[in-house]
């Protein structure tokens, strides 16, 4: 692959990657969690939270491959084989196995907070320290997403 030559040093574009992969990992595992969670979803409210679990998903899997494009982008690989997914994520890849949408809710909330957070982390850095005002914006973007979900979750648990 030809160096990607777009004003940020090689290190720094590393680095980059690096904390991307780290994204992607979490997307990904976020991404099977709620496919997992749309097919098993039982109780009263089954259509309507299977319904919503599949706009997640769908939406989650766009995710998945926007930042896959982003660490492409800076001139890296993105990571791709499920041991590498589970390595490098900050999530677990398990439901504890209750599939009720009072459970899955929660345990999906945890998650994308747990995304939130890590996100809100690298955006100044990935700015201001690696040069990436672009990464940092998508970043941004993908933060608010998560705080979207994450609100609208939080108001089904009440």
């Amino acid at each position: 692959m030809k160096k990607a030559n777009i004003g940020i040093t090689d290190k720094n574009r590393e680095h980059i990657a690096e904390q991307l992969n780290k994204i992607l990992a979490d997307e990904f595992i976020l991404y099977s969690k709620t496919l997992n969670a749309h097919w098993n979803i039982t109780g009263p409210d089954f259509h309507t939270v299977h319904v919503y679990l599949e706009e997640l998903y769908n939406d989650q899997q766009i995710i998945v491959d926007n930042v896959a494009e982003k660490i492409r982008s800076v001139g890296h690989y993105a990571i791709g084989d499920l041991s590498q997914f589970i390595k490098f994520s900050h999530l677990s890849e398990k439901l504890n196995g209750k599939f009720d949408s009072q459970n899955l809710f929660k345990e999906l909330l945890e998650d994308h907070e747990s995304i939130i957070i890590f996100l809100r982390e690298n955006i100044k850095p990935i700015a201001e320290k690696f040069g990436a005002e672009g990464i940092s914006d998508y970043l941004t973007g993908l933060m608010e997403q998560h705080e979207k979900t994450a609100w609208m979750l939080r108001s089904h648990l009440g």
